[in-house]
């Protein structure tokens, strides 16, 4: 095995549904958040699908460690079985006492009936049942009718009975025929789970080495993982079969580094994909060839392409199927992109910088528009000029940052010497924060950026849009700029400053309080979401908040900070701007 080669204290790329290895992107914070919103609603079907491989069991084991003590799962795993042995695998799980002819034909009545004592005692003694069906798009209609009539079953308040499909696409299908209306209309959450871009193949990678005990550089070339993410289309368990067998091929050839043709050779191995069989002869002297004059071409475009593009005609060209093997250079990585799990202080800016998303290609004319307004940077518009001086052309005070900050949230906002000061005034609050790129698509709010020139000029630019690894930035001059995140990240330390909303009963002390007044507001706002109750004693309150801050990615404290409040701003549809468009009301 190629784990004390590499340095790691366990296999990093397992197929095996770890939850210690789970990569909680935005979408699996999400994913999670609707688990447990559809869990608080304690009735009906919770729907999560997503293509072969996307992570969905993953997902689920990592919910089930955060579920309540006092809920009892059944889990149904062989979906392909019929009403009765459905109805007898229940009971087995529940731990239900087998009627003594349940295995004749026609016992499904006496098989309901035992389940049906079985919940009313359970609900007397506080307990709720959550029923989970992996795979559950091979289900047959009479089984997932089945299902519903068991979510029928209920008290003179509550039901008693929850279930959650995880299936393919296919079950999404399967809920529009005619005949599963009725199932389909109990749904009370939904999540499809898509499969990773670029930057989350990247950061997987980063994550899931780290938990396996890497200290040291990054094992895969830039040019390797976009190779990863083009062959596995995103999906992490094909990334994880492919990226296993590279590092073992790595392992067994003495490289620590694991770059594009040793992928390659990887996936014609684990992978039936045209065009990826084993390299004859004649076939490395004519790749050779067209490596050379793909360097050759990058060259050139190099010279004639202003800076801020040559990164993304290197990537164009390195993509170029004449070469798959060929060491193209790539543009390099930087500490811009943070995981979900840091790496150790020991990995240093290697394990940091793995984590960077790549420069795009460059924007054409037949290129579809940047989304939400951004426009890309034209470098005819000052000949001669260069991305640097355009960004550090002025400075821009701090004072003035967070003014025109403000003026995101209130356009009448007047200008002050201490704009952090007055806002409070005016319920907004100022927050810094550290770490890098992830924070700031958590948040995903405008804010300021200081940015440090290798002259040591400093300036600070207006964070207006974000969209994937392109950034609108508003610049002291007060003109925009759409540029690569790549291309500002040598100069950005990853503070990050912006603004919120607070709540009415906000003292500015860093905390708001879980009783009274506070404790009524957080209540509410939380009933928006998990359908709890609207008023609720401290610890109850105390046990919402964790359930949310776990659901978001956040440290699940219980406290409701900060960070706490942002998030559940926009989760209940506060007011307030997004890196993603203009502030509306919903």
């Amino acid at each position: 095995m190629y784990e004390s080669f590499f340095g790691l204290a366990r296999e990093p790329f397992s197929v095996a549904p770890d939850p210690r290895f789970l990569y909680l992107s935005k979408q699996h914070r999400d994913a999670l958040g609707y688990l447990n919103y559809g869990l608080r609603r304690a009735g009906g079907f919770v729907l999560l699908t997503g293509e072969i491989g996307a992570g969905k069991t993953t997902v689920w084991r990592a919910f089930l460690e955060q579920l309540p003590p006092r809920l009892d799962v059944a889990y149904v795993v062989n979906p392909k079985m019929s009403v009765q042995a459905l109805l007898k695998r229940l009971c087995e799980s529940l731990q239900v006492e087998l009627p003594a002819d349940a295995d004749r034909p026609g016992a499904e009545a006496d098989l309901i009936d035992a389940l049906h004592g079985h919940l009313l005692l359970a609900h007397a003694q506080g307990r709720r049942t959550l029923v989970v069906v992996d795979e559950a798009q091979a289900l047959a209609l009479p089984v997932l009718e089945q299902l519903r009539l068991l979510t029928n079953l209920v008290t003179n308040e509550d039901k008693l009975v929850q279930v959650l499909l995880i299936g393919q696409p296919e079950l999404r299908q399967l809920l529009e025929h005619p005949e599963m209306a009725p199932v389909a209309q109990r749904i009370v959450a939904r999540f499809h789970l898509q499969t990773l871009s670029r930057d989350e193949t990247e950061a997987y990678l980063v994550h899931r080495l780290t938990v396996a005990g890497l200290t040291g550089p990054l094992p895969f070339e830039d040019e390797a993982i976009r190779r990863i993410h083009r062959l596995c289309r995103g999906t992490p368990r094909r990334i994880n079969v492919l990226c296993d067998r590279a590092m073992t091929l790595a392992a067994e050839r003495g490289q620590l580094r694991v770059d594009r043709a040793l992928v390659d050779q990887a996936a014609s191995q684990v992978f039936d994909l045209p065009g990826l069989r084993r390299v004859g002869p004649g076939q490395a002297v004519r790749w050779v060839a067209g490596g050379a004059a793909a360097v050759l071409a990058v060259f050139a475009l190099t010279r004639l392409l202003p800076p801020w593009q040559t990164a993304g005609a290197t990537v164009a060209a390195a993509s170029a199927p004449s070469s798959p093997s060929a060491p193209v250079s790539a543009a390099p990585a930087s500490a811009l992109g943070a995981t979900a799990v840091p790496p150790s202080p020991s990995a240093g800016k290697h394990v940091a910088s793995a984590a960077s998303p790549a420069s795009p290609p460059p924007v054409t004319a037949s290129a579809a528009p940047l989304p939400h307004g951004l426009q890309p940077y034209d470098s005819q518009a000052e000949a001669g000029d260069t991305l640097g001086s355009q960004v550090f052309g002025q400075h821009l005070p701090e004072s003035e940052a967070w003014t025109r900050l403000a003026r995101r949230w209130n356009p009448t906002f007047t200008p002050t010497a201490d704009p952090c000061a007055e806002l409070p005034r005016q319920g907004l609050r100022c927050h810094s924060s550290q770490g890098g790129l992830g924070p700031v698509r958590l948040l995903d709010r405008p804010g300021w950026l200081l940015l440090t020139g290798p002259d040591g000029r400093s300036t600070r630019v207006l964070l207006e849009g974000l969209q994937d690894d392109q950034a609108r930035l508003s610049l002291a001059n007060g003109g925009t700029l759409t540029v690569p995140l790549l291309k500002i990240a040598p100069w950005w330390q990853g503070e990050f400053h912006t603004l919120w909303r607070s709540p009415p009963a906000y003292a500015g002390d860093g905390v708001l309080a879980a009783d009274g007044a506070s404790g009524t507001w957080l209540a509410k706002q939380l009933a928006r979401l998990d359908g709890g109750p609207a008023q609720d004693g401290a610890e109850g309150l105390a046990q919402r908040i964790r359930a949310f801050q776990m659901a978001q990615g956040l440290r699940p404290d219980g406290l409701p900070g900060p960070l706490t409040l942002m998030r559940l701003n926009h989760a209940t549809g506060v007011s307030e701007p997004t890196l993603a468009g203009s502030a509306a009301a919903r």
